[in-house]
């Protein structure tokens, strides 16, 4: 499994192995070292130096071992204290290695088809079942859903006491329709039934991607009473777009009670900035460059603005009395891309009530080592606003930036399936070749 690792020699260590249907699968060790604080946004230089506040390291091994688990992190206090909900961006067999991170304070997975495509090409987990799909006579994409079908059901198990303890509040596992229909409306639809269909566990989220053909695919799927995943959102309008999608859903499903169907809006971070740094380096000026680094979450501390304004009024408060639940902005993206930003850029300045943060490696354990809890997503929106009107007053076009960064984003996906299946080919041919 992918691995948080590498935190400059943890101490002590304490051990933890999680309950497991193989004697080889992997043991966690979790490790403790220390935090500093996350000053204000700005372009700064990046901060990896551990300090005295628990931190969750992971590495796998493929040793046995019992421990005891940490108590308590950073992660327990992002959602107790403030209301926000940390999920993991990764999922890989064995399953069973998360379960050390619903201890730490994990409350959902997230995976789309590039997790996969990493998952199941680098590693052995998957040869057995695969052979056997093969062996039965299943085509390559067939043979590649079973196994992402078997990954998120197996995950969903883990997260399902979470699931039920908030009354479908948490817990939630995200797979994703096939990234070749991202134009394809009814075939996303037809996409998103299957999945709910074959997956069958109520804490599962379809992932959806936020183009303008899957919106009205958006609003079917919800309507259907099936909780989505809504994926690859970059601009405020197509966020607006999604949050209608949403509400659209739910006043179509005919159903009394709406507590069941549920939703979050992934919006994407740090691929903002990545993009609307290279467009003002180009720019050149002064007051350009002072703005590197600032354009993500200024963007998201505006579409939590938006958020609370959509989900409150005469619309909302009818669709409250039926059980409706809001659809939560998740931040995802949260990875820093430049090294001379600080790693916890895209967590800490992001914190909320009713929000959700999905976290790979690299930024869970970033903020885990030494992220700040505090609610900062709207300590200053009079900040963000002016940051994104300065924007566009060099020259930069939201609508325009959201739109390449959704072809972009589309496209990597199909790239990650397609070479994935790629891969599975070349799999299946020399299984073929052995078994003769």
């Amino acid at each position: 499994m992918a691995t948080i690792s590498k935190l400059s020699n943890p101490s002590p260590a304490v051990s933890l192995s999680a309950p497991s249907r193989s004697s080889s699968l992997p043991k966690v060790f979790l490790g403790l070292s220390t935090k500093t604080s996350f000053s204000k946004v700005r372009l700064s230089l990046k901060n990896t130096q551990p300090s005295s506040r628990t931190s969750l390291v992971v590495r796998c091994s493929q040793s046995s071992g019992n421990g005891s688990p940490i108590k308590r992190t950073t992660l327990h206090d992002l959602y107790e204290r403030e209301g926000q909900s940390p999920w993991y961006d990764n999922l890989c067999r064995p399953v069973t290695d998360l379960i050390p991170l619903i201890e730490s304070g994990v409350r959902g997975v997230t995976s789309n088809p590039a997790i996969f495509q990493k998952a199941i090409s680098s590693s052995n987990a998957y040869n057995d079942q695969f052979r056997e799909l093969v062996q039965s006579g299943k085509d390559i994409e067939t043979a590649y859903w079973e196994l992402v079908v078997k990954d998120i059901q197996d995950a969903c198990k883990l997260f399902e006491s979470i699931y039920d303890q908030t009354d479908g509040g948490d817990g939630y596992v995200s797979v994703e329709v096939s990234p070749r229909l991202a134009d394809d409306t009814q075939g996303t639809v037809e996409a998103a039934k299957w999945l709910h269909k074959v997956v069958d566990c109520s804490n599962v989220y379809i992932k959806i991607p936020a183009t303008a053909p899957c919106i009205p695919s958006i609003k079917e799927v919800i309507s259907l009473g099936i909780s989505v995943n809504v994926t690859l959102i970059f601009s405020l309008t197509r966020y607006e777009a999604v949050i209608d999608a949403y509400l659209d859903g739910l006043e179509a499903s005919g159903l009394s009670d709406l507590s069941r169907v549920t939703s979050v809006a992934s919006f994407f971070v740090s691929r903002v900035d990545t993009l609307i740094d290279k467009m003002l380096e180009k720019i050149g000026t002064p007051e350009a460059l002072d703005l590197r680094g600032k354009a993500a979450v200024a963007q998201a501390a505006l579409a939590y603005k938006l958020y609370q304004k959509k989900f409150s009024g005469p619309r909302w408060e009818a669709l409250v009395k039926k059980g409706a639940k809001k659809q939560r902005l998740l931040w995802a993206s949260t990875s820093v891309k430049n090294p001379a930003y600080s790693d916890t850029l895209y967590v800490a300045p992001l914190i909320g009530p009713d929000t959700v943060s999905t976290m790979p490696d690299q930024a869970l354990q970033a903020f885990v080592d030494h992220g700040s809890v505090a609610r900062t997503i709207d300590s200053n929106v009079s900040e963000a606003e002016g940051i994104y009107n300065a924007l566009e007053k060099l020259g930069i076009d939201w609508g325009s930036v959201g739109n390449q960064l959704e072809v972009e984003g589309v496209d990597s996906f199909k790239k990650s399936f397609d070479s994935l299946l790629d891969t599975l080919q070349e799999k299946a041919n020399s299984l073929k070749l052995v078994s003769l």
